[in-house]
């Protein structure tokens, strides 16, 4: 009895030895992945979030370079602002954190919230902007309230500073925090979460050279986030400066020449491209994008029918009315389907099949040539001879200014018009080109659509005779030493074919619509300098109720394009004023200021103390500004319909 006990009892021995050895073995096994993951696998991880215990980076922005006009006067500069940002590796309660810091400062919970979520991943090493442009009360709140909020810090950041308001908005564009979209897209690897870049304008097209380089500060820091010492530094780098064409002075005349009306203008040299005012308004403020935009001035831009974020000079499309006729005039010289005797009877309306075609004076021009056509308006005019010409050869004429294409001003999202043609209408639409069709495009009306570059580049075209300059908005690049890095060349990229004599011809014409007795743009002249010009008023809609009156956005377009001087042309003018009715009443007199600034700012400044005065005193009393020769228009009814 005793043996068998002794034997089952060592058996037992042995199955307990095996059953604990396979334990010790199953925990040995597992110790030795455990330590394979944490040493081998994930070495660098640990590493890091060890270094980071006791090592923090504080990021330091760097300025945005500046922005100014050709005469050197800054139009955006930099001013400094605040930022609250943490650092999640300190942080032991977020939940907790994020509602200490809701109500200490006021601030949005859920949006800060968000901010930490979207940026954890990419901001492992980089402290995570939860709420910026904070107040100088909010600053003081989080250095008192120190100890309580562990992983908090205050980062200033530069945010940018327009000198002139809303001057050029639209021109000069606005900054706003880096999106994830953009984070995670090409030419965005050097960006992290809470950095500022340009959205539009010159800010967003010229991004890369503006930014600069941003630095930092690697510092060591106790448990309690207590700065020990720098261990190293890089300092930030300035970004360039751009010099723009444009000249404030002209600019600010010509916005406020505008007034509540919604339109766009641009002004350019014809002898080189450069713009010298490019204006679209409504403006807005582009400070308030720098942070959070507050809901109700949002809302209101969304609601305002002028749509005054919308860059109406560069991507806003317009019939140009009999803007256009130049064109048509000079499609007719060149194919020698008129010269400058030829003749028509225009006795208010014309006919084609079962269709009538109306000019705008109902009773007619009577016997109407070129020059007379052009200073008077005279539908019907272009009406016969777009019928001869056919809807190609007013095309081919167009493109020859190239129009209906971008002309590559530097920024984004330039439209590109519309030209039409019969191939064009068989692709777009599968149906033929109608005879009765050709008409209304010879007078800039149908399917024609321009943008207001567009127009000043025709108009400048026509002025220098033939030359197509690209027009552009930046002069020059510099450094922060004001050293030249980029200067932007005279581009010609087309020549219009026409004759010297069918050049010669149009300018005569609109030299008529300026000067002559009952010319349609008598508001456009000026008292020491000769002005060419041409009116324009296109449909909006067919039909109207003239008994009722037309609806704000119903009412047709106001449009004005001119040159000067007359004899030797140095800059072209278009102006859009959208449901402005009349472009002699409406456009016209915009021209006028905007060149009446342009003329005035090359003559030299006055010595007399009383002609210096603060040109910002007199800007509600725009009246007093108007050449006498606009108000005589205003008063006498003079102008006709265009």
């Amino acid at each position: 009895m005793k043996e068998r006990r002794f034997v089952r009892e060592l058996l037992e021995s042995k199955q307990r030895i095996l059953v604990l050895s396979f334990i010790v073995g199953v925990v040995f096994l597992f110790l030795v992945i455990r330590l394979w993951h944490l040493q081998i696998l994930n070495a660098d991880n640990y590493q890091a979030m060890s270094e980071n215990n006791r090592l923090r980076f504080v990021p330091i922005a760097a300025s945005r370079g500046a922005i100014l006009d050709r005469t050197g006067k800054v139009l955006v500069s930099n001013r400094p602002s605040f930022s609250l940002a943490v650092v999640p590796q300190e942080v032991t309660d977020k939940e907790a954190l994020l509602t200490l810091l809701a109500t200490l400062l006021g601030l949005d919970r859920a949006d800060m919230a968000e901010r930490w979520e979207k940026n954890k991943g990419r901001a492992k090493y980089y402290p995570i902007v939860l709420a910026s442009n904070i107040t100088r009360d909010h600053v003081e709140i989080v250095e008192e309230n120190r100890m309580r909020l562990p992983g908090i810090e205050i980062e200033m950041k530069p945010v940018r500073e327009y000198s002139s308001n809303q001057l050029a908005a639209h021109l000069l564009g606005y900054i706003g925090e880096v999106s994830e979209k953009e984070l995670n897209s090409t030419g965005f690897e050097d960006y992290n979460p809470g950095d500022y870049i340009g959205k539009n304008g010159i800010e967003r097209a010229l991004e890369k050279e503006l930014h600069g380089g941003d630095g930092g500060r690697q510092l060591e820091v106790d448990a309690r986030g207590r700065v020990l010492r720098t261990i190293s530094e890089s300092y930030p780098t300035v970004g360039n400066s751009v010099v723009l064409t444009i000249d404030a002075a002209v600019q600010k005349q010509a916005e406020r020449a505008f007034g509540e009306q919604a339109g766009a203008a641009v002004i350019m040299d014809v002898t080189n491209g450069e713009i010298l005012a490019f204006v679209s308004n409504p403006g807005f403020d582009p400070s308030l994008f720098s942070g959070k935009l507050p809901p109700d001035i949002w809302q209101g831009y969304l609601d305002d029918k002028r749509h005054p974020l919308e860059n109406k000079a560069l991507s806003g499309q317009y019939p140009p009315g009999s803007t256009f006729k130049m064109v048509t005039a000079l499609a007719g010289l060149q194919n020698n389907i008129i010269d400058d005797s030829t003749s028509i009877n225009c006795s208010g309306s014309y006919d084609l099949g079962t269709s009538t075609f109306k000019c705008w004076n109902k009773k007619g021009h009577s016997s109407t040539n070129l020059r007379k056509s052009l200073r008077e308006s005279c539908d019907v005019y272009y009406y016969q001879l777009g019928e001869k010409l056919g809807v190609d050869k007013i095309a081919a004429a167009a493109q020859a200014f190239r129009l209906g294409q971008p002309l590559g001003v530097e920024l984004l999202n330039e439209r590109s018009g519309l030209i039409p043609t019969s191939d064009w209408k068989q692709k777009r639409f599968g149906k033929r080109w109608y005879h009765g069709e050709t008409l209304p495009v010879a007078i800039g009306q149908g399917a024609v659509l321009l943008t207001p570059i567009q127009l000043a580049s025709m108009t400048a075209t026509i002025a220098n005779e033939g030359t197509i300059y690209r027009p552009h908005l930046v002069k020059r690049i510099v450094d922060a030493d004001g050293k030249t890095l980029k200067e932007t060349k005279t581009e010609v990229i087309g020549t219009a074919s026409f004759s010297k004599e069918s050049f010669r011809l149009v300018k005569q014409g609109m030299y008529a619509v300026v000067n002559d007795a009952g010319g349609t743009g008598a508001a456009a002249r000026q008292y020491d300098v000769k002005v060419a010009g041409k009116t324009g008023t296109s449909q909006v809609v067919k039909l109207r109720d003239s008994k009722l009156g037309t609806p704000y956005q119903y009412r047709d377009h106001a449009l004005f394009v001119a040159f000067a001087p007359y004899d030797k042309p140095e800059v072209a003018v278009a102006v859009v004023v959208e449901h402005g009715e009349h472009g002699g009443a409406a456009a016209a007199p915009i021209a006028s200021r905007m060149l009446r600034a342009y003329f005035d700012s090359k003559k030299p400044p006055r010595k007399d103390t009383d002609a210096s005065s603060n040109e910002d005193e007199d800007e509600g009393n725009d009246e007093n500004n108007v050449p006498a020769s606009i108000n005589e228009t205003r008063n006498n009814g003079d102008a006709a319909h265009d």
